[in-house]
């Protein structure tokens, strides 16, 4: 896992090399600020470590069968002695794990 420091740097070299940037201010096309591509710098590094961090979060998130598929599971389970509810939060959480 990279430390904060070092996506940083990642981003800052992704918008080195993506200049030149452009705003659209009431209908003109300028080229950033030099203020401007410091925040597109510090935003996109809060980004990649936002990312990092707690994107395992949006990933379970959407790997999640609905609530009422997994009380259907479960209501399931217990009629038929099994395990499949467990099994698939098992598989969320391993596909998609929590960063140490």
């Amino acid at each position: 896992m990279a430390t904060k420091e070092e996506l940083q740097t990642q981003a800052d070299a992704e918008i080195e090399a993506a200049k030149p940037l452009y705003a659209q201010v009431n209908n003109d096309r300028r080229e950033f600020t030099d203020d401007e591509y410091a925040q597109a710098k510090i935003d996109l590094g809060n980004v990649k470590w936002n990312d990092q961090q707690f994107g395992y979060i949006n990933a379970r998130q959407q790997a999640y069968n609905s609530i009422a598929e997994q009380l259907d599971m479960q209501y399931w389970d217990n009629v038929n002695s099994t395990t499949t509810w467990k099994d698939h939060i098992a598989k969320v959480k391993s596909d998609n794990p929590k960063p140490e």
